[in-house]
């Protein structure tokens, strides 16, 4: 997702090549189920109850055929059909559609990308509170406090996937109110010992996922947020496209979305070890998300090394981007 496509252009298959190609209903399936969405040949396989062997040799027919394209994540290859150039090529996606359907494996897409995100929620399910001795008034608090008044709008502010609740130390004494938002009942607990401790009494939690119609309903009868904070929380969602979407959801016009994630990289200990679904994001790619939500880019900056010393993501590139929701809607 974060990369350029991993393979080359291939010449356009002539009208005999591709009636053989599709003679095999499992092509047609594999064609289809990538027009609905970036898969990878695991993903493909558990969805088409196949083995990983027979849709790498699928992929690999529809690859050399120019209608697969595949975008290199990390360690991973997520396959996409390529727009059809040819009117066969359209039937072909019609009844490999039709096919799913017809055995099930196109029901079974959606359980097949949520899954993506479980295994960071059990992680993030099974914390434990580290016991560390804070203080509870930090002397930082008030030097934020002091710049307040420069921010274009303080009503309110939304952590989504707040995890440990460490960003709130730096909204709190920014903001007039504050939701917290995660979907691990076991990081707010902890959250919620947080923000007790410091006397946060204007931030309230939020048990669910950013997308939920309750958190929408809450926002907009605040009259929308004038900032989204998204901390290390994008790399982690099932389909990052429909996660900035909701983002933008949640802005009142002309309110801000800060993404804070990682420039691609290729430790896959992250994926396995620590639930990351996503090997960081382009710059480029972050202002078609960006885009595509409605947003416009307004800035971006790299986080310095030594602002991040601790913990697994340390080695990595931090990076940092800026969208504002339009003030009006365009015409």
């Amino acid at each position: 997702m974060t990369a350029a496509p991993a393979q080359s252009s291939v010449p356009t298959p002539s009208r005999v090549d591709l009636f053989r190609l599709f003679t095999e209903e499992g092509r047609l399936q594999v064609l289809a189920l990538c027009a609905e969405e970036a898969l990878t040949v695991t993903e493909l396989a558990h969805v088409l109850k196949d083995s990983q062997p027979q849709i790498s040799r699928r992929v690999t027919a529809l690859r050399d055929a120019g209608l697969l394209e595949g975008r290199r994540d990390g360690a991973r290859v997520f396959l996409r059909a390529l727009p059809a150039q040819d009117v066969v090529v359209t039937e072909a996606v019609a009844e490999g559609r039709r096919l799913c359907v017809e055995d099930g494996s196109l029901a079974r897409l959606p359980a097949a990308v949520a899954a993506r995100e479980e295994s960071a929620l059990k992680l993030f399910d099974a914390a434990q509170s580290s016991g560390s001795v804070e203080p509870s008034t930090p002397e930082h608090l008030a030097h934020l406090a002091a710049l307040a008044p420069l921010l274009p709008g303080q009503r309110l502010a939304v952590d989504v996937g707040t995890g440990d609740g460490l960003v709130l130390d730096v909204l709190a004494p920014l903001y007039q109110r504050i939701i917290a938002v995660d979907r691990s009942q076991a990081r707010l607990a902890q959250v919620a010992e947080r923000v007790v401790r410091r006397g946060f009494h204007h931030i309230s939690l939020f048990p669910g996922s950013y997308d939920d119609a309750a958190l929408v309903e809450r926002v907009d009868a605040a009259g929308g947020a004038d900032l989204v904070l998204a901390a290390r929380t994008l790399h982690h969602a099932a389909r990052p496209s429909q996660a900035v979407a909701a983002f933008a959801r949640l802005l009142k016009r002309g309110g801000h979305l800060i993404v804070l994630d990682y420039l691609p990289h290729q430790d896959d200990s992250l994926r396995s070890e620590h639930g990351d679904v996503w090997a960081g994001f382009s710059p480029k790619t972050m202002l078609q998300l960006f885009e595509g939500a409605g947003l416009h880019a307004t800035a971006e900056v790299p986080i310095p090394a030594h602002y991040h010393p601790v913990g697994p993501d340390a080695r990595l590139a931090w990076h940092a981007w800026a969208a504002q929701k339009p003030h009006a809607l365009s015409t």
